[in-house]
């Protein structure tokens, strides 16, 4: 692995229980950084925080909800006595899948606050001490799901959008400040939480990624923001970028419902 020594001495981990932010939180830990690990369920949070422990590196763990009204509050307390130089953003997952009428506002809000409050939150909080120190790292996690929309994705697709141009955004005001900013873009990636949702991944010629791989993906291009496509999706997102939206909306909703089940 590269070295991240300039990201040290700790890097607070957002999702980091299990998938995707379990193998951030690994492959960091065997680099030599110590981990602050947030998550909602305490459980798979201590599994994986002992599995880090074994590297040799400090672990802290916080069983917090991300959408609560004092979740902020809660981390800068848990991590007020020690230098945090890197921070991933790896909570953002769409909670409430349901078509946009159907559901109710403050579940979609709290998709809003998840993606969007709660990420911009963390990151001023961490991210003004590292432009000070002129050193540092800002790693969210975006998906696919932000570069059109679909079904039942009407919000999660719109926040997902937001935060890959807030990524760009951010990456040009601290470029001269030495703190490396990327948006590590998902496809589909074969996580415990992808799983319970009952994807299918056996769609004909979908690209399935592993967490380890794609973690590995994100840490390896943190310097080489603001935009880093995993699991070597670059063609579709092309694709995705076209002038004739309806076309696309409409081509990729029917590769969607082969995705996600519907007849």
């Amino acid at each position: 692995m590269s070295d991240f020594s300039r990201y040290g001495p700790w890097a607070v981990i957002a999702g980091g229980s299990e998938g995707v932010g379990a193998e951030f939180a690994r492959q960091l830990a065997s680099a030599g950084l110590n981990l602050v690990l947030l998550a909602r369920k305490a459980g798979p949070l201590e599994q994986t925080a002992d599995s880090c422990r074994t590297q040799g590196v400090e672990v802290r763990t916080l069983a917090v909800d991300l959408v609560s009204p004092d979740a902020v509050a809660q981390i800068a307390a848990a991590t007020s006595d020690i230098e945090t130089g890197l921070l991933i953003y790896n909570a953002g997952a769409n909670t409430c899948s349901e078509r946009f009428l159907d559901g109710e506002l403050g579940d979609f809000g709290r998709v809003i606050d998840l993606n969007i409050a709660t990420m911009l939150a963390l990151v001023q909080h961490f991210g003004r001490p590292m432009r000070d120190r002129r050193r540092g790292g800002i790693l969210m996690v975006g998906s696919m799901a932000g570069y059109l929309g679909s079904m039942r994705h009407t919000v999660y697709g719109g926040v997902k959008a937001f935060g890959r141009i807030f990524a760009e955004g951010l990456w040009l005001e601290l470029r001269e400040y030495d703190v490396d900013v990327l948006e590590l873009v998902l496809g589909v990636t074969r996580t415990p939480a992808m799983e319970r949702v009952g994807l299918n991944f056996d769609v004909p010629g979908m690209r399935v990624a592993g967490p380890a791989d794609v973690a590995r993906e994100g840490l390896e291009h943190l310097p080489h923001g603001p935009i880093r496509i995993a699991g070597g999706n670059d063609d579709d997102v092309e694709r995705r970028n076209g002038p004739d939206r309806a076309k696309i909306v409409l081509g990729t909703h029917k590769f969607m419902e082969k995705l996600m089940g519907s007849p």
